[in-house]
């Protein structure tokens, strides 16, 4: 078996900088999407910040013996450390966060994913797509008590209120999961200016159509741009191979 992978990020239509970032490990072994917030230059800062303390985090600690689980929450509560102490150097950007969702593949183990924020991952099997995260937002909050529709969470004019994010002092966990994955799967990780303007049954159909890992990921980049491109666009594809 083998990952094939690719990623991409696009501004928009709208903002003129790019506030999102992401990371793919060259040799297949985690892959990251931040989407930062708060004023031109925190929200990239934040971003920056928590992809490259995640990324440093993971490679220094790849081969202790820490359950997978532990790396990760290790590895975002570094993040969450690492943008606190750029606050406190920079009180300009005082107000900066990000969301981060990550996927880690170590040897002979299932994957597993961490998550903060509303980035997201999501998971193809077939044509089926499934949200593998869970939201930290208020809507999200809102729909799983009944409080709303998801219909309604979509153009709710709270739908950006985040409950939890890197760079806050009361960040103390984050989600950590094990993914199930059958070769042939797609595993998507996004910001949400993919999910602002796509329903997933949109996204199932831009994931799936194309067999070119390459080729989905510019179809999703492209049709959210054609409804709006309101917000940064950015994605990574990740799916599982027989190499047989």
């Amino acid at each position: 078996m083998k990952l094939n992978f690719t990623g991409l990020s696009d501004p928009g239509l709208i903002r003129s900088n790019n506030q999102d970032a992401y990371y793919i490990d060259p040799e297949g072994r985690f892959f990251i999407v931040a989407d930062g917030m708060g004023g031109h230059a925190g929200g990239e800062q934040a971003s920056r910040i928590a992809t490259e303390e995640i990324q440093a985090h993971l490679i220094a600690n790849w081969q202790s013996p820490k359950s997978s689980q532990q790396l990760l929450e290790q590895a975002l509560l570094a993040a969450n450390k690492a943008i606190l102490q750029d606050q406190q150097n920079h009180p300009e950007r005082a107000d900066m966060g990000t969301t981060a969702v990550v996927v880690i593949f170590r040897d002979s183990e299932q994957p597993w994913c961490a998550h903060v924020g509303d980035s997201r991952l999501y998971r193809l099997q077939e044509s089926q797509l499934q949200q593998i995260t869970e939201d930290h937002t208020w809507v999200a909050r809102a729909i799983k008590i009944g409080d709303i529709t998801p219909d309604e969470a979509r153009v709710h004019p709270f739908r950006h209120v985040l409950s939890r994010c890197l760079g806050r002092e009361d960040l103390h966990q984050v989600d950590v999961q094990p993914l199930s994955l059958n070769i042939g799967d797609r595993l998507l990780l996004c910001s949400d200016g993919l999910t602002e303007e796509l329903a997933d049954q949109k996204i199932a159909h831009y994931l799936h159509k194309s067999p070119l890992l390459d080729e989905a990921a510019i179809s999703l980049v492209e049709a959210a741009k054609d409804q709006g491109g309101h917000d940064n666009i950015t994605v990574v594809i990740v799916t599982l191979e027989d190499n047989s």
